[in-house]
């Protein structure tokens, strides 16, 4: 179990506000695009900005999304965190990306931000979980199938490749299952066969 000491809070609180920043929204506004909680999905999220803004677009917020992870986390490892708080923070990034207190708690679905965190926490877990999803998106076409199918198999990947990082693993189980469960409506389309 990971013993915190006080500064390492602040990492936490760091990662959550960072994590909180919007970016699909923020450069819907900036661009002068329809807010994209009001528009296709309703998630902001890049796939979503994708749909209302274009590829450009899309592209800007899923790097922003990825950075607002990749930045706390890469930095609290250069100050010397170990694993288990390098993830912890990711975490947060994570949790803030869902559940945005800038945003009235309503948040995206967290692949990118969660990608961001696991590659620079371990870049081979990370490395296996964004070529999955690369993959996937390739072959099938569908953004919401690629996140689930590389996050069911990023625990595999953790417990694969870093098989002595107990706390690692339960904290990427835990974010893969907060995962599907904000993909919950995805999961029905799918059923359904009317995702796209």
């Amino acid at each position: 179990m990971i013993t915190l000491a006080t500064q390492d809070y602040l990492w936490l609180l760091l990662g959550y506000l960072m994590g909180s920043v919007s970016s699909a929204i923020i450069v819907c506004r900036v661009a002068g695009l329809p807010d994209p909680r009001t528009q296709g999905s309703g998630n902001p999220g890049a796939t979503n900005v994708l749909r209302v803004g274009g590829k450009k677009y899309a592209a800007i917020t899923l790097a922003g999304d990825s950075l607002k992870s990749v930045i706390p986390v890469l930095l609290a490892k250069l100050m010397g965190a170990d694993l288990d708080l390098q993830i912890t923070i990711g975490l947060a990034c994570f949790l803030g990306h869902l559940y945005p207190v800038f945003f009235s708690f309503r948040g995206g679905k967290g692949v990118a931000t969660a990608m961001g965190a696991i590659i620079v926490a371990s870049w081979p877990v990370g490395l296996g979980t964004i070529l999955t999803w690369l993959f996937v998106a390739k072959v099938l076409r569908i953004s919401s199938l690629s996140a689930l199918i590389a996050f069911f198999l990023t625990p595999v990947y953790a417990w694969v490749l870093e098989p002595s990082q107990t706390y690692f693993l339960t904290i990427i189980i835990i974010m893969s299952v907060l995962l599907f469960w904000r993909h919950r409506s995805n999961i029905r389309n799918l059923i359904s066969g009317t995702e796209d």
